[in-house]
């Protein structure tokens, strides 16, 4: 992917003096009394600006905050609590700045917060006339909000086309790297494990990562959909047999290309769905019409394994079973270590599989780990992301 990094402009000396706009990704969890909950997105974000700062940039920066209403301001709506929460971490004043569409006085070495910018007629529907207001601010746009990379909004793509420069922020442009290296010139084999309780909500994934990779492994209630189009029995467990014909599509598009969908020859069981249920291994083929498939077996575990460790690409989307139950976790378990031993570049995205990352402890063992949900989820889905087609066009010039 051709875009300009942030990081660039700065270490060739083209930021000094310059108005920067950074929209950045500060959407922070709070609870009731507005207190902030977990700071991760803030101290991720630090870097691209004391970048900026250090570069002699006078510095502004907005995000969205929660669900707030356009045009109607409420104090819940406000970044105020970032902007504290910021100050404390780079030990600075930053300013909440309202109203701030029609002019914003900030100097070279001074960081301001733009009131949260969903507040602002228009900013979802992308309008052009907010767009061009917000672009007349800066000399320089940086987008470093990988989260919003999948929405067209006045302050990610509108504000991207107008503004005089447009590059990628640290964050957005190891995302961007990442991806491309992942899906756009993978090192093979290509292996993908898409995981999750349905396909439908993973069909187009499946579909479109069915024409790219080597092997695509499902797991969770995706797996017993599976299971169920190859003619076998699955019990009571978790399934969507109105979509056999559409994970029979993508076996036989993965066969036609000498690819595969390796089904779980042994699974767990359960009579009930708890975590203290008794678990019992069974071949696939031996599961009891009132078992519940609540994880991948040990043989299957060992198999999947092994296809992980010679693989030369690995992305990894959803546990493969019910790790938050100890007893079934050991499928998600097996594949985690299995991605951490290989030397494979890997590239890992979604909330449960974050979740597991955190529980096994293999962080560092991950290549890239993506912080983008729905993002990420389109790219695999085969989707040009708003943010990067805009980034890309104006790099291009």
């Amino acid at each position: 992917m051709n875009f300009i990094r942030f990081s660039d402009l700065c270490a060739s000396g083209q930021v000094a003096g310059k108005r920067v706009f950074i929209r950045a990704d500060l959407n922070v969890p709070q609870d009731d009394q507005g207190h902030i909950t977990e700071d991760t997105r803030i101290r991720a974000s630090i870097p691209c600006l004391q970048m900026a700062l250090d570069a002699g940039a006078a510095v502004m920066v907005t995000s969205h905050l929660g669900r707030p209403v356009e045009g109607e301001f409420k104090p819940e709506d406000s970044l105020a609590p970032v902007a504290a929460r910021m100050g404390e971490l780079m030990k600075r004043e930053v300013p909440v700045i309202a109203d701030w569409v029609g002019g914003v006085d900030v100097k070279p070495g001074q960081l301001v917060m733009l009131e949260n910018c969903r507040l602002n007629k228009g900013e979802k529907k992308n309008n052009e006339a907010l767009a061009r207001q917000m672009a007349a601010l800066c000399d320089i746009f940086v987008h470093d909000a990988f989260g919003t990379a999948h929405r067209a909004e006045a302050s990610t793509y509108g504000i991207a086309q107008y503004a005089p420069t447009a590059s990628a922020g640290p964050l957005l442009a190891a995302e961007m790297d990442a991806i491309s290296k992942a899906l756009s010139n993978p090192r093979r084999p290509l292996v993908a494990i898409v995981a999750g309780s349905k396909v439908s909500t993973k069909l187009t994934i499946l579909k479109a990562l069915a024409g790219k990779v080597d092997q695509l492994i499902v797991g969770g209630g995706i797996a017993n959909t599976f299971m169920l189009a190859m003619g076998l029995k699955i019990g009571k467990s978790l399934a969507e047999p109105d979509l056999l014909a559409e994970a029979k599509a993508v076996i036989d598009a993965m066969k036609a290309r000498g690819a595969e969908v390796p089904i779980p020859t042994d699974v767990v069981t359960a009579k009930t769905f708890a975590a203290d249920a008794p678990a019992t291994i069974k071949a696939a083929d031996q599961v009891a019409d009132d078992d519940l498939i609540l994880d991948i077996g040990p043989e299957t575990t060992a198999r999947l394994a092994a296809q992980l460790k010679a693989a030369g690409t690995i992305v990894w989307n959803g546990p493969v079973g019910v790790f938050e139950f100890d007893a079934f976790s050991k499928g998600t378990e097996g594949i985690a270590h299995a991605i951490a031993d290989s030397s494979a570049f890997s590239l890992a995205g979604g909330g449960d599989t974050l979740a597991a990352i955190a529980k096994y402890g293999i962080e560092k063992q991950v290549d890239y780990i993506s912080t983008g949900g729905g993002a990420f989820l389109e790219v695999l889905e085969g989707k040009t992301l708003p943010a990067f087609e805009i980034l890309q066009k104006r790099a291009a010039g």
